[in-house]
This record gives C-alpha cells, structure tokens and sequence, in this order.
C-alpha cells in the first residue's frame, strides 16, 4: 500500500517553513523568504510545492503541525490550517512539539560543537529556548542517551509518540519539561555540572543573557525549528496511530498572551 502524502508546517518561530513527504521519504522543504511571514507566505509556498510534484490539495492525507509553545499568531495560523484541512477533505492531523522540533536540529552524527577556546565536544546536554517575553524563555532541556537504553526511555517515547535523534546513535530525553525560566535560572540549573548547548530562535535578541562558563551558544544556522523535523517526529506519531482530535485541537500556549487595555481617560 502506497505511503500517504503529508504536509509538515512550522510556524511557531520567527521562520516559518513547510515540507511536503510521502510516509518517511522528505520530498521537499520550503522556507519562507522573511521572518514573521507566516499569514503573507504559508498558502502560496503550499501551492508552489504541490504544483512542482503535480499534487493537488486533496492529495494530502496527513498534516503534521508543530502545536507549541511558540509564536501566539504562528501557532494559531498552523492550528487553523490544521483544522480547515480536516474539515474539506478529512485530513489527518498530527501534533508535536516545537521545542523538541528545535532540539531535533542537533541530530546529525556531525554535530561536534567548537567552543571559544577551539576545544571541540560533544554535547550531551542542550536547552531550546524560545522568546516569551517579560524576561523569560520556553524552554526544555535535553539529555543524549544511547537508544539501547531503553528502560528510562520507555516512558516519554510512549507519552510522545516519537523518539528524538541525536548524534552517534544517540536520542535526545528531555529532562527539563516545558516551562518558562529566566536565563540564569537555567544556567544555575543545568550549565554547571556540564556543558550546556542552548540553541533556539529565543538566542536572536538575547544571546548575551546566555553567555556564561559552562555554556555554548550553537551556531545559529540550528536555531529555528524546521518543517522537516516537523515531519520526521510527525511521522513517528502517525504510524502509531497518535492523531489530534480536530475539534478538540488548540495550540499549546504554555502561557496565554499579555492584553493590554488602554485606559479611555475617562476616569
């Protein structure tokens, strides 16, 4: 039986991307030319992909949306995308989490980090962060264990549905959940015992906050999260069988968005 066809959308950064994949084969990625162009971008990048594989919308089976924390506007775009699929041609749809999307960035068995004094590792802790204003990050932190380490392992990959890649055959765990901490709170944690990589769209306005001994500041070409991974965790959850509810589905704010109401002067 043919594999379906998927759409894989990351909106919930600053660079958007889509990738179109029949089961695990990535056919092709898309970047948006801008940050911020999610709204402008995102529909005219779809019809350009189905277009050069001769597809048509209703080709696609599966859409696989990276749900949060991430992006107040991103999010819903993707989140409502999502949805509109599922009720024109019952697409199925996928959910995963943007900050592991970040963290499947270092997964090549190259990702050697060089660090200022020209010493090269490989780390076997890294945190994603992500902008969430007011002086605070979403961010996870990740650990590299071996695959073949499967009793610690058997827990999250069940309550995720996928497994994360990192070098050398290796995964990522992710021992610090998604929460909202300040810099030096996650530094005080987790940059002291080892070194620590922090990689993350959170970095662009903020890297200063992160310098500190014991922690490395990747290259910023991993930084932003990408359809592809997208689709490589998506994927994992659509073979087992993991599908959102697509009326029950919202994006995973983590934190709901600051409202600020202007005073009419009259009192």
């Amino acid at each position: 039986m043919e594999e379906p066809l998927a759409l894989a959308i990351e909106t919930s950064s600053r660079v958007g991307s889509i990738a179109l994949a029949r089961g695990p084969v990535l056919l092709a990625e898309s970047m948006f030319s801008a940050p911020l162009q999610h709204s402008a971008e995102v529909f005219p990048a779809i019809g350009q992909l189905l277009n050069r594989f001769q597809f048509i919308p209703s080709d696609i089976a599966q859409v696989y949306v990276a749900i949060g924390p991430g992006s107040f506007t991103g999010l819903r775009i993707a989140v409502t995308m999502a949805k509109a699929m599922h009720l024109a041609n019952a697409t199925r749809i996928v959910t995963v989490n943007s900050l592991d999307v970040i963290a499947a960035n270092i997964g090549d068995a190259s990702s050697a980090i060089s660090l200022q004094d020209s010493e090269s590792l490989l780390l076997n802790r890294v945190a994603a962060v992500l902008d969430a204003k007011r002086g605070e990050f979403y961010a996870a932190v990740y650990e590299r264990v071996r695959q073949t380490e499967r009793t610690d392992l058997t827990a999250p990959a069940a309550e995720t549905g996928y497994v994360i890649p990192a070098p050398q055959d290796c995964i990522w765990r992710k021992i610090l959940p998604d929460c909202l901490i300040a810099p030096n709170e996650l530094i005080n944690r987790f940059g002291v015992e080892a070194p620590l990589g922090v990689l993350g769209d959170g970095l662009l306005y903020h890297r200063d906050e992160f310098i500190a001994p014991g922690v490395c500041v990747l290259d910023e070409k991993c930084w932003s999260p990408r359809a592809s991974n997208v689709h490589r965790l998506g994927y994992q959850r659509a073979r087992a069988g993991l599908l959102a509810d697509a009326l029950m589905l919202t994006p995973f704010y983590l934190r709901g968005p600051h409202v600020t109401v202007k005073k009419s002067g009259i009192f």
